[in-house]
């Protein structure tokens, strides 16, 4: 009798993948069944990530790509190491992010918190998007609830959720200034441009059955967090961890949207945690939307892996 050929697994890539929720999420993908790729700037780092999930799950169901998320040539380097392997990707789970108490530029001249908190994110659901295609993917972008809110306490007034001009759409330089820049309001925004992208993506790629949501997984006790504190609570930061989720409960959200049966179809949607949640009105502007995708498509397309 012939051997049959051993099944070609689904194919997930996360990123952020090397601690907190993402360690979980690219875990638990690995549990469900899935050959997982972690996008990471040091790969030694992702070492023991790939020892607990030979231990716990098996063998060879770990790739590390390098690449720095935070520089263009470094998410079409990745996305161009995913394609030389990978034909078809059935999971995106753009988890990694960070936030910046301090304006700089990354090497593309882009503020870091836009080219970290958001164009990674488009960059790679852009030039993975033929393999995308082919899985019929689920894309889940792991967002904040800042965009609704930017209050950093949130005991008194009403929300204040993230701007964004559309004036400052058709250039990302522009984005985030010097002039006037606050940490948490930059990361606010980076995080809203994300939603944003994801709902014209959303609607773009609804008919070859790739679906694109975001999702805010709840306050979780990971390094961001930390970084998110404001000064005068810093010194309590440990007695305030032990109120958040921790990292399994919040990397929860983002796994029921990449594998749930049960949204298999759901796009273009905003989730607080499990809730589908509206946000900001210039976040459903169309023209915004698509000024907003012309824009960052160009800043990737031109060097576009073949």
């Amino acid at each position: 009798m012939t051997a049959q050929p051993a099944p070609v697994p689904q194919v997930a890539v996360v990123t952020g993948a090397t601690g907190g929720m993402g360690r979980v999420i690219a875990l638990e993908l690995a549990r469900s069944g899935m050959h997982v790729i972690t996008v990471a700037r040091e790969p030694r780092r992702a070492d023991s990530l790939r020892e607990q999930i030979e231990r716990e799950v098996g063998t060879g169901r770990l790739d590390v790509v390098p690449g720095d998320l935070s520089r263009r040539d470094g998410v079409i380097d990745a996305a161009a190491a995913v394609l030389a392997r990978w034909s078809a990707v059935h999971v995106l789970v753009n988890n990694a992010g960070a936030h910046f108490s301090e304006h700089r530029l990354s090497p593309d001249g882009v503020e870091r918190h836009i080219a970290v908190d958001y164009l990674a994110a488009h960059g790679l659901t852009l030039l993975l998007r033929e393999a995308l295609e082919r899985g019929r993917a689920r894309v889940v972008n792991v967002v904040s609830d800042t965009v609704r809110d930017t209050r950093q306490v949130k005991l008194l007034g009403r929300p204040r959720p993230a701007t964004i001009s559309a004036d400052q759409l058709s250039d990302l330089t522009r984005l985030n200034p010097a002039d006037g820049f606050v940490p948490f309001h930059a990361y606010a925004r980076a995080k809203l441009l994300t939603v944003m992208a994801g709902y014209d993506l959303g609607r773009t790629l609804q008919h070859q059955g790739v679906t694109v949501n975001a999702v805010h997984p709840g306050i979780a006790a990971t390094n961001i967090v930390d970084d998110l504190v404001p000064p005068a609570l810093r010194p309590f930061r440990g007695l305030i961890r032990r109120f958040l989720l921790t990292p399994e409960q919040g990397a929860s959200a983002a796994l029921r949207l990449a594998i749930d049966p049960a949204l298999a179809g759901v796009t273009g949607r905003y989730f607080l945690r499990d809730v589908d949640t509206r946000t900001p009105p210039v976040s459903y502007d169309v023209d915004a939307q698509r000024q907003l995708r012309a824009t960052s498509d160009r800043y990737f397309l031109p060097a576009r892996p073949r």
